[in-house]
Order: C-alpha cells, then structure tokens, then sequence
C-alpha cells in the first residue's frame, strides 16, 4: 500500500497504549515513533517538521496540555491531537480553546484514529506548503512564481514564455477563457527588454464597436462629438512597452486594417487628426477561438492574421496540466487568505478528492474563485455537475472492467462489514484510491 506522508508522534506513558496504538498506524503504512513522556517528544519537535502528535492528557511531570502549550512556541500551526479519558472531557475542551487540532475520548476505535491521524497530516502538510508559497508572495520576480506548475506543460509554457520574452517580436496567445493568457502576456513584457516601458492592456470585446478606434489611436479635440478634449489612445501610451491586444478576434475588420498598418510601419494617426506619430511598442494579441477559422468565415483579415502570426504560443487548459490544479488552489488559497486578513482553510481528506477529479471547465480563473470562496466560507459554485451514481458506465470491454471492478468493491466491502480500512487491505489499494472508485461507481458505504 502507498506510504502516507508525514510522521506521527503518539506520547502515553502507558506501556499498552503505545504499542498499541503503534502497531494500529503501521498497519495502515504510517511512519510513528512513541514516547513516554513529553519531555521525551519536545527535543524532537521543529517548526518545519511534517508531521503531527498524538499525546494524552495525564501523564507524570508534563501533562498533555503543558505540552501542547510548550510546542505550540516552537512550532504554532503544528496539530496536536488530545487522547482523554471520560472524566477528562473538560481539560480536553480547554485543550480546544488552546490551540489543540482535536481531542478523541478513550478507548479510541481504531478507524477513527486513523482518520483524526490522516486529517491532522493533511492540515500540517497544506500549512507547510502555504507557508514556503507565502514567502514566494513577497518577490515574485521569478517566472516559475508567475506562472505556477510543475506538470511537463507547465514547464515548456516557462519555457517558450522566457525564451520569447527576450525577443522582441510580436506574439499571438491562443487558449480558453480562464488559462491566464494575460499573465503569460504580463511575464512576456515583465521579463524581457520592454520591462521599463509601460504594460497596455485592452480588451477588445468589453469596448462598443464604434469606440474601438478612438481607443487604440486616440483622438484630436472635435473629431467627432463629444470629443472635447485630445485623447492618447492605447497604441501612444504604449510608446517603449507593450500593447495587450485581449479578444482579438472581436475587433471590428474597419479598425483591423488600420491596426494591420499600425504594425507594418509602427506609425498612426489619431482620429481626427492628420498627422503621422511613430509609436515602438511591442504587440501581445490574446484569441480564444481558432482565427484560422475566423479568416475563412470572413470575420478576420487573414494579412492581419498572418501578421501576429510569426510567433504564437498554446496556453494548455488546466485539465492538461496534470497535479497543478492543487498546487495553483493552494498557491491561490495562500493569496486570498492574505488578501482578506484571514487563515487560509484546511481542506478535508473527501474535498480534496472532490478537487483532484473535477475537471476545471473554467480553467484558472475558476481554480481562483474557488479558492475565494473557500477562504471566506462561501458556499462552493462548480460549474460542472457533479456524476449521479447511477451514471452509465461505457461500452465493450471497458465496460465489462468497470462493472467487475464494481462488484469486486461490494463483495469485499461486503465481507469486511463496511469497514473501510479492511476494505482496502483486502484489496491491496490505498484508502483514498478506495474512496474515489467507491465515488466513482456510486457504492455507499
């Protein structure tokens, strides 16, 4: 069975207690060391350290509540579960208000140990990672900062972004709405030689038809009716930086001609006006659809088309991006958490679950609002529904696979009496690969 990550450190001055206890987590393939005493476990314990401690309240010398306060100094944020006796109840709701992860009451069920155990780990792992990103937050000056993944499309998007920064060139980003396709253009001129000059975004489908013009190149005073003042349009203000050209596709085909030109001679004329400003800026032109296919309906200039062309760069959905999804939800949990003036949650085992298999329609910008709406308790809002149990599974052989792996997960839940634990030992998989096939096939437990 898979290892579980983290280390657990059980302290009971009962001889019984310890090796029981012990040889419940090992069964289950966790990694644990005992000890008699709190004095014991204290030398041990680091603010970095993985891990969580499981200690009872009564104990000679140092009870349990002296030494949850004396490792909470040395390392805040790191789970302490408390093992009490029936009449200890009191003392372990004092232990809650002072900063314990969870009390359970003795004699403890050994499933529930193991779940306490595993959520506690969950909760120390997630606040590690937050804490080593929070650090990054300060000075995100390295790309891998700025666009986050490790997932091999992730690293060749690092790649083709940092090779392309330093070339001055102009670039077309094409991807679905939500893969971030203005921080790529946002790392392009951060990191490259127009870093100094001024970063222009527009959108050219939030802005009418008809201002579209007036908004790349400006205007003289009176070109037309309410223009009362001269006005710099984006082009000028881009003047040594870069223009973000974002939703291209929607811009009118009379203003594509005259942008076209723009490029060609990296010169305009305001409107209005009848006088030729030449403008050095550098052109990042965003799309969602296939402009190829835009060009062959008639909606876009195809000389305009071959003209951003040169350089073009595919931003992968998130469902491409295989294990980022966590890593981008945690690295946005951290922000939001920051954003608001609050902790950022822990998430259980089951939400996790949840997260891993969904298959982020919205991409990014999805991950990050869900990521809000976690760290202000907000109810969660998946665009994507959730599959019935009672979902057709495919047809031919794989088909067949699935059923029979259906009916081999009901039988042994079945013959371990529901036990979930005993479940995944008979079948040799790892409990949450047990949860999520249970999930998948609709089996309750």
């Amino acid at each position: 069975m898979m290892i579980p990550i983290g280390e657990i450190f059980l302290v009971d001055d009962e001889e019984e207690i310890r090796i029981a206890s012990r040889q419940t987590f090992e069964l289950e393939g966790y990694a644990v060391r005992t000890f008699a005493s709190a004095a014991e476990v204290l030398p041990h314990i680091t603010p970095d350290w993985l891990g969580v401690v499981i200690t009872d309240v009564k104990m000679p010398g140092m009870d349990g509540l002296e030494l949850l306060s004396a490792i909470r100094k040395t390392a805040p944020d790191l789970p302490v579960v408390i093992q009490t006796g029936h009449g200890d109840v009191p003392m372990a709701l004092k232990a809650m208000h002072e900063g314990a992860y969870d009390f359970i009451e003795k004699p403890v069920p050994p499933e529930y140990l193991i779940d306490v155990a595993k959520r506690a780990l969950e909760t120390r792992r997630l606040n590690l990672e937050n804490r080593a990103l929070k650090a990054r937050l300060d000075a995100e000056t390295d790309i891998e900062f700025r666009i986050v993944g490790q997932s091999p499309v992730a690293r060749e998007l690092r790649r083709t972004i940092s090779a392309l920064s330093l070339i001055d060139v102009d670039v077309l980003l094409i991807g679905e709405t939500g893969v971030g396709k203005e921080l790529a253009a946002h790392c392009l001129h951060d990191f490259g030689n127009r870093k100094a000059g001024s970063f222009v975004p527009l959108n050219c489908g939030a802005i009418p038809p008809n201002l579209v013009e007036s908004e790349l190149f400006g205007h003289e005073r009176g070109a037309f009716t309410s223009a009362s003042t001269r006005r710099i349009g984006k082009i000028e203000q881009a003047q040594g930086g870069t223009l973000f050209l974002d939703e291209i596709e929607s811009m009118p085909l009379s203003v594509q001609v005259k942008v076209l030109r723009a490029l060609q001679e990296r010169t305009i004329e305001r409107v209005g006006g009848n006088r030729l400003i030449s403008v050095d800026f550098r052109v990042i032109a965003a799309t969602k659809i296939n402009l190829r296919d835009a060009v062959s309906k008639g909606d876009f200039r195809e000389d305009l088309f071959y003209r951003l062309n040169v350089a073009r760069v595919a931003i992968p959905p998130l469902r491409e991006r295989t294990g980022d999804a966590m890593l981008l939800l945690h690295w946005f949990l951290v922000k939001m958490a920051e954003r608001f003036h609050t902790q950022s949650p822990s998430l259980e085992p089951k939400t996790i679950g949840r997260f891993e298999n969904y298959a982020w329609p919205g991409n990014i910008r999805e991950l990050r609002n869900v990521a809000q709406q976690l760290v202000l308790g907000l109810p969660l809002d998946l665009a994507e529904p959730e599959v019935p149990p009672d979902v057709a599974l495919p047809s031919g052989l794989d088909r067949q696979v699935q059923l029979y792996e259906k009916e081999l997960i009901e039988k042994a839940l079945e013959r371990n009496g529901g036990s979930m634990t005993k479940t995944a030992q008979d079948l040799d998989i790892p409990r949450k690969r047990l949860y999520l096939r249970m999930q998948k096939f609709g089996i309750q437990k």
